[in-house]
């Protein structure tokens, strides 16, 4: 088959490799470490080698390059969030008439950030592949053990890599929870990956957004209102900090950020349904990579229910995010 799965050991970890066996391009998941995604290997349609690379494969995520580093990775590199993504204001909240406060993880602002499944160990539930597809699904349940969340929940990720039919290869990440108690459940989701585009400085990139309205933050990278975003097209990150979060353009066909490298004559497409009305983008201080995160909440939705699902017994929410390269 034109697809493979395969596994490896990553120190104590069992990583598993997806990969087109024709190109070379493919992922690699770490379901024992909150499901990250640690490689991503991509080739744009007609691009050309160069002596660096050979093979016109495109590495597409900062990822550690070592079991120890993996788990001394404070970043959240890939990680995915839920039942909260960003941050809870102090960690603390109400919910159906009840207060809560969860476990403080973010030490410079005193607030709760990023969920509770990152790096927990997911279970391998399935895997597929054919001759224009592999998919691999792994799972999360979580009991409700955490002070400050009482609330059980199955979470599940499926990872797919699929031949397109204009001959280039994306991936699909989609997610599905599901509350497993007997109670109303307070639920949010979303995806932290670090972007680079074979080491290319990010100063050399422009971004195009799908939105005309920034969240403002304060201090502490909370929300406290909207502010219109006047750039259209493409924006220029040469010396430009972002730390931003963003209402994305309503559209019932998703939205879609393109990262774009001229140097290499290629653009990154991150592509998120209309399930992820948000979106945040972080520029970090070594200016090695950007974050570009689709989230289903807005930052401290367990306090402003901006974007916040409230599930019922057994009821599901679901998302879909696509990734690919032109």
């Amino acid at each position: 088959m034109a697809f493979s799965i395969t596994q490896q050991a990553f120190g104590a970890y069992t990583e598993y490799v997806i990969q087109y066996t024709e190109t070379g391009e493919g992922l690699i998941v770490v379901p024992g470490h909150g499901g990250v995604i640690r490689k991503l290997i991509l080739k744009r349609s007609g691009s050309t080698p160069t002596p660096d690379h050979p093979e016109g494969l495109i590495s597409l995520l900062r990822v550690a390059d070592s079991p120890e580093a993996l788990k001394a990775d404070e970043a959240y590199s890939s990680a995915m969030l839920f039942p909260f993504p960003s941050r809870i204001k102090h960690g603390i909240y109400r919910f159906d008439g009840n207060a809560y406060t969860l476990p403080f993880n973010d030490y410079g602002h005193d607030n709760a950030i990023h969920g509770l499944v990152h790096p927990k160990p997911f279970e391998v539930v399935g895997q597929h592949s054919t001759e224009q597809a592999a998919s691999l699904t792994i799972a999360y349940m979580y009991t409700g053990d955490v002070n400050g969340y009482p609330f059980p929940f199955r979470l599940e990720m499926t990872y797919t890599l699929t031949l397109a039919d204009a001959g280039h290869l994306v991936l699909s990440l989609d997610f599905r929870a599901t509350n497993t108690g007997i109670t109303r459940a307070p639920m949010a989701f979303g995806w932290h990956p670090y972007f680079t585009l074979n080491n290319e400085p990010i100063d050399s990139m422009s971004i195009e957004l799908p939105t005309d309205t920034a969240i403002t933050l304060d201090e502490d990278l909370l929300p406290v209102g909207r502010k219109p975003f006047p750039y259209t097209g493409q924006l220029s990150l040469y010396q430009k900090g972002l730390d931003n979060a963003f209402l994305v353009l309503p559209n019932d066909h998703g939205a879609e950020t393109v990262l774009h490298a001229p140097n290499i004559n290629t653009s990154l497409h991150v592509w998120q349904d209309s399930s992820f009305p948000y979106l945040v983008v972080y520029t970090p201080d070594r200016r090695d990579s950007i974050a570009i995160e689709p989230l289903t909440a807005n930052v401290n939705a367990f306090n402003n229910g901006e974007g916040l699902q409230v599930l019922e017994p057994s009821q599901s929410m679901a998302g879909h995010i696509k990734v690919w390269l032109s």
